[in-house]
């Protein structure tokens, strides 16, 4: 959400609550985010202590499937050896591309 909508938001929240109740209600928000937040990270660690050792240190991120892709596929590795990087430039105009025989 960005500003707009915050403040249109904050707006529709004055006219709907009124001034005097708009800060007991945000207090009551807050804590419901507080609440949810806390019971995330307790299942978070639930889940960490149910599956052991290997997966301690997996984040909820990393089940992503746009992250997976786009850390293993879209991103290059620090430690990527000079071919590597060469076979993923663009192709000259009648160039051939690279042949691999193990990938065939």
């Amino acid at each position: 959400m960005g500003w707009p909508e915050l403040i249109t938001v904050g707006i529709v929240g004055v006219i709907v609550f009124g001034p005097d109740k708009l800060p007991d209600i945000a207090r009551q928000v807050g804590r419901f985010i507080r609440t949810v937040r806390r019971m995330a990270e307790n299942a978070k660690d639930d889940l960490g202590k149910e599956i052991g050792q290997d997966f301690s240190g997996l984040q909820l991120r990393d089940l992503d499937p746009r992250e997976v892709v786009r850390r293993n596929i879209l991103d290059f590795d620090d430690d990527a050896t000079p071919s590597q990087i060469e076979a993923s430039r663009e192709l000259r105009p009648g160039e051939k591309p690279p042949f691999d025989p193990d990938a065939t």
